[in-house]
C-alpha cells in the first residue's frame, strides 16, 4: 500500500493453478508433503470431491502468492491439530506425520522470513482516526479537541483498526482530514487580545428556563412525574409551583436564593431535559464544574393512585442518589463528563471537564425512572412516596489557562503580537521579522515529524505559505495553510517504516502508538532504545502514564468490540428493566476498562480474563449482578463471594451485551466470540447457503432445540461442535448480562408483577428453562454451567496467554501473527511463564523482541 494522496488499489495476483503432482513450471511441495497428500488427502480433496472447497490437486505450491500461502498454512494447522485426516480415516504413522509437518513448516517459515526481509511484516499505513486525534491533541497541547468524529470510519483487518491493508487513503478521506486539521488549528488560536476571565460564576437552578418552565402543566404534559417542583431547603413551595409567587426570590434576598432548588422524581429524558442552559462555554478548554444538590423524598398522591407524586409534600431523602453530568451541544449531542453521588444533606461536588465552545451542561438523576407514555408508573414509588433529587446551583470556573495566549497558540505563533485593527476587525498575528514564517514552520515541523526534517519538505510547505501570502491572506491564515498541509502530509499522517530493524525514532513511534495511541514525547525520542534496560524503563514509564488509558480504551474497543456497547438498545417489551438505563450501560463500559487496567497495573495473569476473585463494581452493577450491596456510583475493585458466576471478562455486562442484539441471545454468536477473542481458535465462516438461526421470542422452542436440528446437517456439525458449547454456558445470561433461569417471551403467558425503568408494566412472561450445560470438543470435558466452563478453559492457561499475546502483537505492530512469528510467540510465553503470563510481562517481553523492533 502507498500512503500518498492517491486511492490505493489492492490487487491480489493469483498465479495460475498448478497441479501438486507436477504441472509444467510449477514448484513441487517437499517429498514428505507430496507423499502424505497423495496417500491420505486426495480422496476427499481432489477436483471431483473437493470437500471444504479444497482441491489439493489444483493448489500451487507457490508460497509467494498470499492466497496459496494462506491455504498451505491452513493445511498445516488442520493436520497438526489432528483434524485431518478426519477420525475414521486411515491415519499416517508418526514418522510420516513428523516429516510432513517438519518439511511443510520449514518451507512456510522460510517463505515468511524472505517476505519479512524484503517488505517487512507490517504494511505502511496511515494513522487511524483515534491516533490522529490523539496526535494532534498532543502536538497542539489541546487535550479537549474533538476531531475523531469529523473523520471517516476506519477499515478493520484481523479485528483491529491498526492494519495497513484496511487503512486506505482516498481523495474523499483526505478532504475530511484537511477539514479536521484546519478546524483543530483554528480552535487553538487566540480569539481575543486579553486573557479570558476564569473567575467562578454561579448559575442558579431557579433561574434556568429549562427547569422553571417544567413546573407548570401544559396541554402537552399534565402528569406530575414529568414536572419539576420548587423547594426552599426541604420545604415545598406550592405558591411558586402554581405561579402565584416569583420563581426566585434571589433578586432581593441572596440568602434565600442559596436555599432555593428545583427537584424532579424522574430522570432527565424528553420532555424533562434539565440543563444549565444560561451557561455556554465561551471557549473550548478545561473547566471546573461545581454543583450543589441533594436527595429528597416526595409524598404520595391520592390513595387510589399513590404512585403519583404529590409535589407539594417534600421531605429529606432516605438515601444518596447518583447523578451524571453531560456537556451538550444542541440539539441533544451529549458527552459524558462524570458522575457523583449526592447525599440527603446539600452536597457539593466538583468535576474537572474539557468543554467545547458553545456547550452547555445537563444533569441527570440517573437512578430515577424515565417516564414514557402511556400512564407511566414509577417502579421506585412506595405507598408513602418516592425518591427525588434537587439541584440548587452550578458554579463554573474557566476556561483555566496556564498562560495567554494559551499553549496551543504558542505552538503555532510563539509570542508574536496579537492585534486587532478595530472592534469589527478579526484578530491578527503580526510578524516581527521577514524570517518569522520560515522559523515558525521549521519549529512546527520539528515537533510534528517523528523523523528528521528534510530541507525539501521545509521548502515545499514554505512555498504554500508564501503562495497564500501572495494571494492576499494575512500572516496567520497563510501560516495555517502551511500547518494544515503538514498535518495531512505523509510524514505526519502515515507511520512509515523501512524493512528491517527500526531505527531509534521509528521504534519510539511504534512504542508510543502501541501504549499511548499517539506520537512519542521528547523523552522517548531522546532515549537510547537500543539499550534493553532503557527500553524496559521507557515501556514502564509509558504504561504508568495517564495516557496509557488510551491504550486500554482503544485495545478493548476492538479486541472485545467495546466500542459497540450501547449500539443496540434492550427491547422495550422483553427487557423494560434495562431499557433507557444509561447508568447501566456507562457503568458496564467502565467495568471492563477498569478491569483490564487493573490487570495491567497489577501484572495479573492472563488467565484472569477467564476468571477472577474480584470485579469492578458500583451500586448499579452489583444490583444488576445480584451481588452484595456496593455503595455509590464510583466503579471500583470489589472482592467477589466464593463460587460467584462473575469474575473475568466473559460474564461482564459489556461483553454479554455486545454479543447479543438487545432482544435475543445466540449461543452461536457468543460461542464464536469466546473462541475468537478469548481462546484464540478462530472457527471458519459458515457456508453461504446455510441460513442463520433466529431465536424464537414466542418461547415455543429454545435456541438449543433449534441448534440440535441445525447440527443434524453434516456441513454444520463439525464447526458447531466446537462453537456451541461455550455459547451454551453463557445462555444463563440475558442480553445485558443479567442472570436468568428462564428465557423471556412475549404472547400468551402470565407476566410477573413489576414496572420497567420506562414506567410501563412488564408484558413479558417466563418461558423455557435455560440449559447451560455442554461438552467441549476433543475430550475437553463436560460442564453444567459457566463455572464449569471457566474451570475447563483455565486449565489451558498457556493458550489463553497465547491468544492475548497474539492480540497484542496485531494491535502493537499493525500486522497479525504470521506463520513465521509463531516461534516468537512461544518464546514470549516461555519468558513470562514464571510470572503466570502477567499482562504487563507479556507487553515487556513483546517490546523486547526483534518482531516488535522490526517493520
Amino acid at each position: 500500500m502507498s500512503c500518498r494522496f492517491v486511492l490505493p488499489v489492492l490487487t491480489l495476483l493469483v498465479a495460475p493453478a498448478a497441479f501438486v503432482r507436477g504441472a509444467s513450471g510449477a514448484a513441487l511441495p517437499p517429498e514428505s508433503v507430496r507423499v502424505m497428500i497423495e496417500n491420505r488427502c486426495i480422496d476427499c480433496h481432489d477436483a471431483e470431491t473437493k470437500k471444504g472447497s479444497l482441491d489439493l490437486t489444483a493448489l500451487a505450491f507457490d508460497l509467494k502468492n498470499p492466497k496459496a500461502y494462506a491455504r498451505w498454512v491452513k493445511v498445516f494447522d488442520r493436520v497438526e491439530a489432528g483434524e485431518m485426516p478426519p477420525k475414521g480415516k486411515s491415519q499416517p504413522d508418526e514418522a510420516a506425520l513428523k516429516g510432513f509437518l517438519g518439511q511443510l513448516g520449514s518451507k512456510l517459515i522460510e517463505s515468511d522470513s524472505q517476505r519479512a526481509v524484503t517488505d517487512g511484516r507490517a504494511t505502511v499505513r496511515r494513522m487511524n482516526r483515534y491516533e490522529y486525534e490523539n496526535t494532534v491533541r498532543d502536538l497542539l497541547k489541546a487535550p479537549w479537541l474533538q476531531i475523531r468524529d469529523k473523520l471517516p470510519e476506519d477499515g478493520e483487518a484481523n479485528r483491529f483498526n491498526k492494519v495497513g491493508d484496511a487503512l486506505d487513503v482516498s481523495h474523499v478521506q483526505m478532504a475530511r482530514y484537511l477539514n479536521a486539521a484546519d478546524y483543530a488549528l483554528r480552535e487553538v488560536i487566540a480569539d481575543q487580545q486579553s486573557r479570558p476571565s476564569s473567575k467562578p460564576a454561579r448559575y442558579y437552578a431557579r433561574s434556568e428556563p429549562s427547569m422553571v418552565k417544567k413546573m407548570f402543566f401544559s396541554e402537552f404534559n399534565r402528569n406530575p412525574v414529568r414536572a419539576t417542583f420548587p423547594v426552599l431547603g426541604y420545604a415545598p413551595q406550592p405558591d411558586v409551583r402554581a405561579g402565584k409567587a416569583p420563581a426566585t426570590a434571589g433578586e432581593t434576598d441572596p440568602k434565600v436564593r442559596d436555599e432555593e432548588g428545583i427537584g424532579v422524581v424522574a430522570s432527565s429524558y424528553e420532555p424533562i431535559e434539565l440543563k444549565f442552559s444560561s451557561f455556554k462555554a465561551p471557549k473550548s478548554g478545561r473547566y471546573k464544574l461545581r454543583f450543589s444538590a441533594y436527595a429528597v423524598w416526595v409524598g404520595p398522591g391520592p390513595e387510589k393512585s399513590w404512585w403519583q407524586p404529590n409535589l407539594d409534600v417534600v421531605s429529606k431523602g432516605r438515601r444518596s442518589e447518583p447523578v451524571t453530568i453531560y456537556s451538550e451541544t444542541p440539539p441533544r449531542l451529549l458527552r459524558l463528563q462524570g458522575s457523583f453521588d449526592v447525599g440527603v444533606e446539600p452536597t457539593e461536588r466538583e468535576i474537572d471537564a474539557y468543554l467545547l465552545k458553545g456547550e452547555t451542561i445537563r444533569w441527570d438523576a440517573v437512578r430515577l425512572f424515565r417516564s414514557r407514555p402511556p400512564a407511566p408508573r414509577n417502579p421506585l414509588a412506595e405507598k408513602d412516596g418516592q425518591p427525588g433529587v434537587v439541584f440548587k446551583w452550578m458554579e463554573v470556573e474557566g476556561p483555566i489557562l496556564s498562560s495567554w495566549p494559551d499553549a496551543g497558540h504558542k505552538v503555532l505563533f510563539e509570542n508574536l503580537p496579537v492585534k486587532r485593527k478595530d472592534a469589527k476587525s478579526p484578530l491578527t498575528v503580526e510578524p516581527k521579522d521577514p524570517q518569522d514564517a520560515e522559523r515558525l514552520l521549521r519549529r512546527f515541523l520539528d515537533r510534528a515529524y517523528r523523523q528528521p526534517v528534510a530541507e525539501e519538505d521545509v521548502q515545499m510547505f514554505l512555498g504554500i505559505i508564501q503562495k497564500a501570502r501572495g494571494e492576499g491572506l494575512d500572516f496567520a491564515n497563510a501560516m495555517l495553510a502551511g500547518y494544515t498541509a503538514v498535518l495531512c502530509s505523509p510524514k505526519f499522517f502515515c507511520l512509515e517504516e523501512k524493512p528491517g530493524k527500526l531505527d531509534q525514532r521509528a521504534l519510539a513511534s511504534r512504542l508510543a502508538y502501541f501504549l499511548w495511541n499517539s506520537g512519542p514525547d521528547e523523552a522517548l525520542l531522546k532515549a537510547d532504545l537500543s539499550d534493553s534496560k532503557v527500553l524496559y524503563q521507557q515501556t514502564d514509564r509509558l504504561l504508568n502514564d495517564p495516557k496509557s488509558r488510551r491504550f486500554v480504551e482503544a485495545f478493548l474497543n476492538y479486541w472485545l468490540d467495546l466500542r459497540k456497547m450501547g449500539a443496540t438498545s434492550p427491547d422495550a417489551e422483553l427487557y423494560p428493566d434495562y431499557y433507557l438505563d444509561d447508568l447501566l450501560i456507562e457503568s458496564a463500559t467502565q467495568e471492563t476498562q477498569l478491569f483490564f487496567a487493573e490487570m495491567l497495573k497489577g501484572n495479573l495473569p492472563a488467565r484472569t480474563v477467564i476468571d477472577s476473585d474480584f470485579a469492578m463494581l458500583n451500586e448499579r452493577l452489583a444490583r444488576h449482578y445480584g451481588l452484595p450491596f456496593v455503595e455509590g456510583v464510583k466503579v471500583r475493585k470489589v472482592a467477589l463471594p466464593k463460587d460467584s458466576v462473575r469474575g473475568g471478562l466473559m460474564t461482564q455486562a459489556s461483553v454479554l451485551s455486545v454479543t447479543a442484539n438487545g432482544t435475543t441471545t445466540s449461543p452461536v454468536v457468543r460461542g464464536v466470540w469466546i473462541m475468537e477473542r478469548i481462546v484464540g481458535k478462530v472457527p471458519p465462516p459458515p457456508p453461504p447457503s446455510v441460513p442463520a438461526i433466529e431465536p424464537d421470542t414466542r418461547g415455543a422452542h429454545t435456541i438449543r432445540e433449534q441448534l440440535e436440528k441445525h447440527r443434524a446437517q453434516q456441513s454444520c456439525a463439525l464447526c458447531h461442535t466446537k462453537i456451541d458449547p461455550a455459547g451454551f454456558a453463557l445462555e444463563s445470561f440475558d442480553v445485558m448480562g443479567g442472570w436468568r433461569e428462564q428465557y423471556r417471551a412475549m404472547g400468551e403467558g402470565e407476566s410477573p408483577p413489576g414496572y420497567g425503568k420506562n414506567g410501563q408494566r412488564f408484558a413479558f412472561h417466563p418461558a423455557q428453562n435455560v440449559d447451560a450445560s455442554g461438552e467441549l470438543p476433543d475430550g475437553g470435558g463436560a460442564f453444567k454451567d459457566i463455572r464449569g466452563l471457566k474451570a475447563l478453559l483455565v486449565r489451558d492457561e498457556v493458550q489463553i496467554a497465547r491468544n492475548l499475546t497474539s492480540q497484542l502483537i496485531t494491535y502493537g505492530t499493525g500486522a497479525p501473527v504470521r506463520f513465521g512469528d509463531r516461534a516468537v510467540v512461544e518464546q514470549i510465553l516461555q519468558d513470562t511463564a514464571a510470572e503466570g503470563y502477567g499482562v504487563r510481562s507479556l507487553i515487556h517481553a513483546l517490546v523486547g523482541t526483534e518482531l516488535f523492533q522490526s517493520k
